[in-house]
């Protein structure tokens, strides 16, 4: 798909002339946010550019090993999870240390497990599909800063080529951890260091590990070996004693990888042949907003936390899948602009409870005193005894319990994660929800002649017999809910609901103008990841 084109903005202030768009939206940094956000948008008819700084004969730098449940489904909802679920393992539980793990069977999902595969498998997949969808790449493509007014976004990069810009809509910075349009927006990244110099290596193994993921900590170490599925692992490892002060640029080498492996793990599996070995330090930070009139920030850019849990790469595609329905709503002029804003309302509070969820799994992994490792240890028995306690963690942690706030007077299936229901024509929700578009979900009798806009809305059956409606946003959180019985009341319920949500009432609406204002002006919603309410 060619950029498109449109008339915004002024040329010459004098004479009134508009600005054209080289796009409707530039996305920078091809990671698996990046990637996912400018798919999902491309897919909707929305002119997307990716830049990213790396030439396209290098690969990105891959760190996540754990796809988690929410994140397959969202996956699923793009028809992509089982093409990765048949060459990943599957994991029943995700351990972390000592006796402590997740359980993940018992979880109310398509996809019961962790799922153990490389960052670039994932990346693959979505880099397909976002070339199959029409985003123009733009590899080799330094980004150096940008300008904002209220008509549009210019994007200033340089090339091999020379100097070079793009004016867009809309910017969004999925540019990891040093972000280049986090700085140019002049937003900060408070936090600090949780570790110093862990060290990472790509390696063979002599024995393989028990598990396709393997963790674990005690006073001296933490260590992880994760499968790559094709004889190559990934190792990540802290020693307390050798890398206390070590900086990144610190030469590293196998022989430390290994002693953190005999340390934590009580054996090496006889590492050999690294292909790279390098050191790195995790970070606790995050933006204090994840939008700046029309620039956004999404993935590490936003928010970096420690690798525990496996959490970093899974929050970063939740963002995207939340943001990208919404930017394609407002520039289909289906809603208002102030949409945008519950992007920060419902992303903003989830990566500060991962920050601290995986925060607190660190530091409880590598407690220093021989007092304090007692307790983790009866802690972790504790905690695998405890179900009501493990099953809410592991919730939060697959990404299945986290819920967005839908303010007062709302039903309470409003702003949960919408499960995968089946559905009376045998299909189901996710597969529905493949067309990006909102799914409404009615007994196969309602009465009543509300035919919602096709291009906005998939309408569907219950298979049981239960008389909710509900509908479906297009990231699969539930948007509305109904459970009146009385056919006025329902059908104006519904009536308003899909005006407020799609930006188009049925055929049959009779609402005022000032209804349809009210209606299409959605309230900001903060997250709510308790999972409950």
């Amino acid at each position: 798909m060619d950029a498109m084109k449109h008339r915004t903005g002024r040329d010459d202030p004098e004479k009134g002339e508009p600005a054209a768009r080289d796009t409707d939206v530039i996305v920078v940094g091809a990671g698996p946010t990046g990637l996912l956000l400018a798919g999902d948008l491309a897919e909707a008819g929305i002119g997307v550019t990716l830049l990213e700084r790396r030439p396209a004969t290098i690969s990105n730098l891959t760190r996540a090993l754990a796809v988690h449940a929410r994140t397959l489904e969202q996956l699923d909802a793009r028809g992509l999870a089982d093409e990765l679920v048949a060459g990943g393992h599957r994991l029943a539980a995700l351990r972390l240390f000592g006796d402590a793990a997740f359980d993940a069977t018992r979880l109310r999902s398509r996809f019961p497990f962790v799922l153990i595969t490389p960052q670039f498998e994932v990346e693959r997949l979505l880099e397909r599909r976002a070339r199959r969808a029409g985003v123009a790449f733009r590899y080799d493509s330094e980004v150096l800063g940008l300008d904002q007014d209220a008509d549009g976004v210019t994007v200033r990069f340089r090339t091999g080529e020379g100097l070079g810009g793009l004016r867009a809509a809309y910017a969004v910075g999925t540019d990891g951890v040093h972000s280049t349009i986090r700085e140019a927006i002049g937003l900060p990244f408070p936090g600090k260091s949780v570790i110093r110099s862990l060290v990472l290596a790509d390696v063979r193994l002599a024995q393989e590990p028990e598990s396709p993921f393997t963790v674990d900590a005690n006073d001296d170490a933490f260590a992880l070996i994760g499968s790559f599925g094709d004889g190559w692992y990934r190792v990540i490892g802290w020693n307390r004693h050798r890398h206390r002060q070590a900086d990144d640029d610190a030469p590293a080498g196998l022989d430390e990888v290994r002693e953190c492996a005999r340390l934590a793990l009580g054996r090496d599996y006889g590492m050999y042949d690294a292909r790279w070995v390098s050191r790195f330090h995790s970070d606790e930070r995050q933006a204090p907003e994840y939008r700046v009139g029309r620039v956004f920030l999404a993935g590490d850019a936003a928010h970096v936390h420690s690798p525990a849990g496996g959490q970093g790469m899974n929050t970063g595609l939740q963002d995207a899948a939340n943001l990208s329905w919404k930017l394609a709503a407002v520039l289909r002029g289906h809603s208002p602009d102030s949409l945008l804003d519950s992007y920060q309302a419902e992303r903003h509070p989830v990566g500060k409870q991962v920050l601290r969820s995986s925060g607190a799994l660190i530091r409880v992994a590598i407690l220093r005193t021989g007092p304090w490792r007692a307790v983790r240890t009866l802690g972790a028995r504790l905690f695998n005894h405890l179900g009501p306690l493990a099953r809410r963690a592991m919730r939060l942690v697959s990404g299945i319990g986290i819920a967005y706030a839908a303010g007062p007077g709302a039903h309470p299936l409003a702003g949960r994660r919408a499960p995968d229901i089946h559905l009376a024509d045998g299909s189901r929700l996710y597969a529905l929800l493949r067309q990006g578009r909102f799914v409404l979900i009615t007994p196969a009798d309602e009465p009543g002649g509300l035919r919602p806009a096709a291009d906005r809305v998939v309408t569907a059956s219950w298979r049981s017999d239960r008389r909710t409606a509900l509908l479906v946003r297009p990231d699969g959180y539930i948007a509305w809910a109904t459970d009146a019985t009385a056919p006025a009341e329902r059908a104006t319920a519904l009536r308003c609901a899909l005006l407020q949500w799609t930006g188009a009432a049925p055929e049959d609406d009779g609402s005022t103008d000032a209804a349809r204002t009210a209606a299409l002006t959605p309230p900001a919603r903060a997250a709510d990841t308790s999972g409950g309410r």
